[in-house]
């Protein structure tokens, strides 16, 4: 059937224990079977664990699925790249060399419902912290200095960086957290579906707005959700049969 996909949180460049194994190779074949049935395909934050762009230099472990990406694209698939908590440093690589535009958010008309689409960071009312250090990340001179280091030193610190940062926080935020300030936003934009990711916490939930759609993760899991006909549906494997609809 042609749907709009949402997947998230994929975290490419990170192998930690208990992640799925292959799953690169998977979301490879996941993408190449998209080919022909996607009118959409939402990438909802943190597909690498991080992304920083340098003038002549292009991450390698990478480049099976940016192939995909433009295989996908050049099928006639929309596809929006959403900046997430690990990712927020894209700028204008993906745009100029594969026609997929990034953004923090978005709001799009898809197969008869109105959706707001972001990541999910600082949505959760325990994020207050997470917000002021969000802002340190995006301070453009500490930006700059970093472009100054060696593409492979900056990458091992960051990779490192994000590896612990994960260990210090496995305790996941709940979906209950989220909600007050995602009907919110939903009220203020017209919305009848929210997608988000983030806390890694797949699944669909009713609100007297409409319908939230968690695209969950691809770490530990290999999860997705799409739109069609009206009707939400989450995957919570690459199964032929969804977990959930409404």
């Amino acid at each position: 059937m042609k749907a709009a996909y949402f997947i998230s949180d994929v975290h490419l460049g990170v192998l930690p224990n208990g992640s799925v194994q292959g799953r690169e190779e998977h979301l490879v074949s996941f993408l190449k079977g998209l080919e022909g049935k996607a009118t959409n395909l939402f990438i909802v934050g943190d597909l690498f664990e991080f992304w920083y762009e340098y003038n002549f230099y292009t991450p390698s472990m990478h480049f099976k699925i940016l192939r995909a990406l433009a295989d996908l694209k050049d099928s006639g698939c929309e596809i929006k790249l959403m900046k997430g908590n690990h990712d927020f440093a894209y700028e204008k690589f993906f745009e100029r060399e594969l026609g997929i535009e990034t953004c923090s958010h978005i709001v799009a008309k898809l197969h008869g419902r109105r959706v707001y689409i972001c990541h999910g960071d600082g949505l959760a009312k325990t994020d207050g912290s997470y917000r002021i250090f969000r802002k340190f990340l995006d301070f453009k001179p500490n930006r700059f200095l970093f472009k100054w280091l060696h593409p492979d030193i900056g990458m091992r610190f960051a990779l490192s960086v994000g590896s612990n940062s994960r260990n210090l926080n496995k305790k996941r935020v709940l979906e209950e957290d989220f909600l007050p300030k995602i009907r919110e936003i939903m009220q203020k934009n017209g919305c009848d579906t929210f997608v988000h990711g983030h806390n890694h916490c797949g699944g669909l939930w009713k609100v007297p707005e409409g319908v939230v759609i968690n695209s969950g993760q691809w770490l530990f899991e290999e999860n997705y959700s799409c739109i069609s006909q009206k009707i939400c549906y989450f995957y919570a494997s690459l199964s032929a049969e969804p977990s959930s609809a409404c």
